[in-house]
């Protein structure tokens, strides 16, 4: 999903633009240049994708490019907002769990990220169903 606003590089194939990118547990490049604010989410016991990787990723964030919002939660792990995975499993070696509470807070910052830069209600509003 990352690559989506890395360095410009659906502009080959798009004329619009995202506006904004949010994601959960990606394997992050620590060279990528964001082209539109990016909001990540990781569990720091990810076995999938390493939080180091994203943390080094908004470390050498160019001063040029978007922002880089970065969460990471301590202990949990990758797919933490599936709740179909209580109980975790492992699944081709590496274990996948729910976890709650960073879920919520995960979807609190996705709403109030969004509210921030694309408009429309704020992360205390509820969602439409």
């Amino acid at each position: 999903m990352l690559y989506a606003v890395d360095r410009d590089l659906g502009a080959q194939y798009f004329e619009e633009r995202f506006r904004a990118a949010i994601a959960y547990y990606p394997n992050c490049v620590p060279e990528a240049s964001m082209t539109a604010p990016t909001l990540v989410l990781i569990g720091e016991a990810d076995e999938w994708n390493q939080a180091e990787q994203c943390r080094e990723m908004v470390k050498h964030a160019r001063a040029d490019g978007a922002t880089i919002a970065l969460t990471v939660y301590p202990g949990v792990h990758h797919a933490f907002d599936v709740a179909e995975l209580t109980p975790g499993m492992r699944s081709l070696g590496r274990w996948i769990a729910y976890n709650e509470p960073a879920a919520r807070d995960a979807e609190q910052k996705l709403r109030a990220f969004l509210a921030a830069n694309l408009g429309g209600p704020s992360a205390d509003e509820p969602a439409e169903k």
